[in-house]
């Protein structure tokens, strides 16, 4: 703190360690000098595990390992008998003969199970996942969805599990959408007569491009404006 001094100063006295001692408050018998700590308040209890859970195993055969991975995860069914029952995730666990991503597929395991049973809100977990990208790039799976990495199709399939218990909410088109997505299919597939396969595997044009929203190559360019066929983003409004 500092201190200004207006006046001439005509005299000064220099105070010791003994003299802060002599004029310090002494605390009185019984009471403690320091003020009152602070209370920690947990905003929710570590879940305990029961003797069953329920779940479902998920398949994933990436094209970068040379086997399929299973994907388990476990649900804990919070609050049952009464109208609040939900299934939350409690433990997820990844098994397959390949052996080349044992370590990081483990550790990642881990820290998942311990996020779920902390508690609270889980859904951030499916964003961090997706968010990952290889180095050495991404890949398309079945249905022409464009995925930046192995642990990023993970975050797939806890989304998808997250979809299926009710903690996330599926995006779907509005009215209007779906409306312009048939329309644009139908008006294609018309252009597309005599040819043998109009249509990939997963339901749009061979050629068309990689929509910048939903990441699956079923944006197509008709009348100068690109359209998705999967979401219905358009370009032009």
């Amino acid at each position: 703190m500092t201190i200004k001094i207006d006046k001439k100063i005509v005299g000064y006295s220099v105070v010791t360690e003994t003299d802060k001692t002599m004029t310090e408050p002494k605390a009185e018998s019984g009471q403690q000098a320091e003020g009152p700590k602070a209370t920690i308040v947990q905003i929710s209890e570590p879940l305990s595990r029961p003797d069953k859970l329920v779940g479902n195993t998920y398949k994933i055969k990436p094209p970068v390992t040379e086997h399929a991975l299973y994907i388990t995860i476990n649900d804990v069914v919070m609050h049952e008998g009464t109208e609040h029952e939900h299934r939350r995730p409690f433990e997820i666990f990844i098994n397959s003969k390949n052996m080349e991503h044992f370590q990081w597929i483990v550790a990642l395991t881990r820290v998942m199970s311990a996020v779920f049973r902390k508690g609270g809100d889980i859904t951030f977990l499916v964003e961090e996942l997706h968010s990952v990208f290889d180095p050495s790039g991404g890949y398309f799976k079945k249905g022409g969805k464009y995925i930046p990495s192995l642990v990023a199709e993970i975050g797939e399939v806890l989304e998808q599990h997250l979809y299926e218990i009710g903690m996330l909410k599926k995006p779907a088109p509005d009215e209007h959408q779906k409306k312009l997505i048939e329309e644009k299919r139908a008006e294609y597939l018309s252009r597309q007569k005599g040819e043998s396969s109009p249509c990939d595997e997963g339901g749009f044009p061979p050629g068309a491009r990689m929509c910048n929203k939903c990441h699956t190559k079923a944006a197509i360019v008709m009348d100068g404006c690109l359209t998705c066929l999967n979401c219905g983003e358009s370009k032009c409004g």
